[in-house]
């Protein structure tokens, strides 16, 4: 049997029975479809000719399988069922997934209305709504050029999902059930239905320069490891993974012999191929911000037993894929982000690798003014390392690459958006330069991209849009700064511009990223549920104290009060007096308590919820510890002392409290918390 993917199905209903997915074939092959017991829950490959009888209704066409979840009460089938195709890139269409469909496996109604079943199958609707996922028939779309290249002869005759880059096969394990079957039974070899899948971005625009065709392409590849938004995942874990790590890749590819637009298909002609690959992550340090509801906030060092190890399993990691590596660390040396810096540059000095540079740049202070074409002053401190590291140039003409890349710049900001956007479309146009005038496109040292408005206002709005997308995954919002990437200025509509997506950042992340963050631990496996409607009842239960609950109520309801009294006939000054201090009082005094007791009123994620995190008292640093209720040692310092018996009511509040946090920890026993997604 072929490995070849099967690019379109006509998912089949037999009754409450089964699900048949019948491949659309158009060359004349056989194909075996594939059924879904609804029954038994096996999943088997039918021989060579087995037809289903296709039903006047309940016929859906499926353009691939997403993969296979389980929920507290039945596995889910979930299918791509709308598909766009963006672009062609080498001979190879490339599509993004626009529609799903989460179909329930088992064919017992009454478990799945149960209300946290609902709110688990939302959590993976809304997830699947939200992200970018691209995906190819005929490529894999999960790996650069240069790993194509150099794993070529040891992956002729292996299907896509054999190939794929583990960081980046997002679905991998939704997938994992047809990856065991095809693994333990060659009878049973369900390699064209497994589809991998990109979590990323995928531009591509035809252009010239000096009269010379070409294709830009830029590409970027979001890891499934330690997943999530941008205050839920920071950091590194225990197996080295570190949160928002994406790997972009910039792609030039051009026909010598060409005239008018660049070919799409495999012409047969030479063709020169020119990759250019970083890299970003967090920190590689066990570190969180923890959310008070205040702008900034708690910033926390954990100084673990494994810290040391962790951070090497992560530069032995990257140094394996990519060779020797530049760390560029963005991060301020002053105020709120003086603390991580330092401990950055302890960690990186005690890891002493000759494999690995540490460059620390002062961003802010160097490009204050709104002087962002210092980042220059980067580049040349790392003159010698980029020319070092070099990029992939391969002539399809010859039988090996004219160049490989050493290594790569691995940038990071607090984010790893704003800044380490900035600093990569630095990086990548400096690059671009180089390598267009090695092919001869560019015709003298003195000619760059800038002399070239056309093609530089394609490559500004393709980094821009680039940036965006990275930093609506993580964050939230569009990316701040793009005015100067789109631009080459920074301007003060820009700083308007990024005030309000801070505004969007602060409310996003602390009022709606919890259901976020469970959406990606649930997609990536990094928790998995227990089976059973009690236990999962945790889900959708507020367990805080009813005062805690109550105090945003009473802020509005007080607010709804003053309003109201705006209306009120002006019979009674003293009385509308005593009327408006009474409720501007609770206003004042509930928005007081809020603010105190900050953490209890952020939208945490359930199923893996930070409490380990937010009550950390190890080894590391944290220099506030706001929202967390009430200090006592302030409150006898206003009342002199005679606080005790107000002192002692708050203990026992925050007493409760925290038990609140020890309850949340056995929440994750409804399920299965793991350090990092499935890796096979």
């Amino acid at each position: 049997m072929s490995n070849q993917l099967h690019d379109r199905f006509n998912l089949i209903y037999s009754g409450t029975t089964a699900y048949t997915l019948e491949p659309i074939v158009t060359n004349g092959q056989p194909a075996r479809s594939l059924t879904f017991n609804r029954n038994s829950g096996d999943i088997i490959l039918n021989a060579d000719g087995v037809r289903v009888r296709q039903a006047a209704q309940g016929v859906v066409r499926v353009y691939g399988i997403m993969g296979i979840i389980s929920l507290s009460t039945s596995d889910y089938l979930v299918l791509i069922t709308g598909r766009e195709r963006r672009t062609n890139f080498m001979g190879h269409d490339i599509y993004q997934a626009t529609d799903f469909q989460v179909i329930p496996i088992d064919n017992n109604q009454q478990p799945r209305e149960h209300p946290a079943e609902r709110h688990l199958i939302a959590l993976v609707n809304a997830h699947l709504a939200s992200g970018m996922f691209w995906f190819s028939y005929t490529w894999d779309i999960t790996r650069r050029l240069q790993a194509h290249w150099v794993s070529a002869a040891a992956d002729a005759g292996k299907a896509l999902w054999e190939t794929a880059d583990d960081r980046f096969f997002w679905n991998k394990y939704l997938q994992s059930r047809l990856i065991d079957i095809t693994a333990s039974n060659p009878d049973q070899n369900l390699s064209p239905y497994i589809l991998p899948v990109m979590y990323g971005t995928f531009d591509l625009q035809h252009t010239s320069i000096n009269g010379k065709p070409f294709t830009f392409a830029l590409i970027s590849r979001r890891s499934r490891y330690r997943a999530g938004t941008r205050y839920f995942r920071r950091g590194i874990d225990d197996s080295g993974h570190v949160a928002n790590f994406n790997e972009t890749e910039q792609v030039v590819l051009y026909e010598p012999s060409s005239s008018g637009l660049p070919r799409t298909n495999n012409s047969g002609q030479k063709q020169i191929q020119l990759s250019y690959v970083q890299i970003r992550g967090s920190i590689p340090l066990f570190w969180a911000e923890i959310n008070t509801l205040r702008y900034k906030p708690d910033l926390s060092i954990m100084d673990l037993p494994n810290a040391n190890e962790a951070l090497h399993k992560h530069l032995d990691e990257i140094t394996r894929v990519y060779g020797s590596q530049t760390f560029v660390n963005l991060v301020d040396q002053k105020r709120h982000e003086q603390p991580i810096k330092e401990a950055y540059d302890r960690a990186m000095a005690g890891a002493n690798r000759q494999d690995v540079r540490y460059q620390y740049f002062d961003f802010h202070n160097e490009c204050k003014g709104m002087r962002y074409d210092r980042i220059s002053k980067l580049t040349d401190m790392l003159e010698e390392d980029l020319a070092r590291k070099g990029w992939f140039y391969y002539d399809t003409s010859e039988s090996r690459p004219k160049k490989i890349q050493l290594g790569t710049v691995r940038t990071n900001c607090m984010d790893n958006l704003d800044r380490t956007n900035v600093v990569q479309t630095h990086m990548a146009r400096y690059t671009l330069d180089k390598q267009l005038r090695d092919i001869g496109i560019l015709t003298n040292k003195e000619d760059t991209i800038d002399n070239h408005p056309q093609f530089l206002s394609v490559f500004r709005i393709m980094w821009s849009n680039h940036a965006d997308w990275i930093a609506n995954a993580y964050a939230g919002s569009g990316a701040m700064k793009t005015d100067f990437t789109r631009t080459g200025k920074r301007t003060q509509q820009g700083n308007l511009e990024d005030g309000y997506k801070s505004v969007t950042r602060y409310i996003k992340n602390n009022f709606f990223d919890g259901p976020r963050q469970d959406g990606f631990d649930l997609m990536t496996g990094a928790w998995t549920p227990r089976r059973g409607t009690s236990s999962a009842m945790a889900l959708i239960v507020d367990r805080r104290p009813l005062f805690i609950r109550s105090m945003p109520h009473i802020l509005a309801f007080s607010i709804f009060m003053i309003l109201c009294g705006l209306t009120l006939p002006r019979t009674s000054g003293l009385s509308l007096k005593w009327y408006f201090i009474f409720w501007s009082s609770l206003v004042f005094l509930s928005l007081w308590f809020i603010r105190a007791h900050g953490i209890e009123y952020v939208n945490w994620p359930r199923l893996n919820p930070p409490v380990d995190v937010i009550y950390y008292k190890g080894p590391g640093f944290r220099k506030h510890r706001n929202g967390m209720g009430f200090p006592l040692e302030w409150l006898n310092k206003l009342t002199g002392g005679k606080g005790r018996q107000a002192g002692q009511w708050i203990q026992q509040s925050q007493g409760k409290l925290k038990a609140m946090a020890a309850h949340k920890l056995e929440e994750i026993e409804m399920g299965t918390k793991k350090a990092h997604a499935k890796k096979d």
